[in-house]
């Protein structure tokens, strides 16, 4: 599998569902945030980039069917326009090859010493495009 797009499969666990018998809303974010650590440990693994941290600055979200529990979800993720500080995340979850979420994250870069955004260095860039 290439390094730029990346996916695994997650089964819903029973702490993933809310009291409408259904995956909770906030728990897709979680499922983003998984995707994106996996996703960069991923693209990273033969490189240290310990001077540098991504934050969150938007999540947008489309809710599309429910997943759940015992469901065997498809979940992938790529990164798209990346300029600047700024890098954009997509994140989709499948069930039975149907889109059930979809996701856009806007990451942003920051020095991790002074936690102030910095330009993507070109090492990274070359990582994600």
């Amino acid at each position: 599998m290439s390094t730029k797009n990346f996916e695994y499969t997650y089964t819903v666990q029973p702490s993933d569902i809310d009291i409408l018998n259904h995956v909770n809303n906030v728990v897709y974010l979680q499922y983003v945030q998984d995707a994106a650590i996996r996703h960069w440990t991923e693209l990273t693994r033969d490189h240290k980039f310990d001077a540098y941290v991504w934050v969150v600055g938007r999540h947008e979200i489309d809710y599309i069917r429910p997943a759940l529990l015992g469901d065997e979800l498809q979940i992938k993720t790529w990164v798209g326009k990346t300029e600047g500080s700024y890098s954009i995340r997509h994140v989709e979850v499948y069930k039975d090859a149907k889109l059930i979420t979809r996701t856009q994250t806007t990451w942003r870069l920051l020095d991790v010493k002074t936690f102030k955004s910095v330009n993507i260095p070109d090492t990274i860039l070359e990582l994600l495009q």
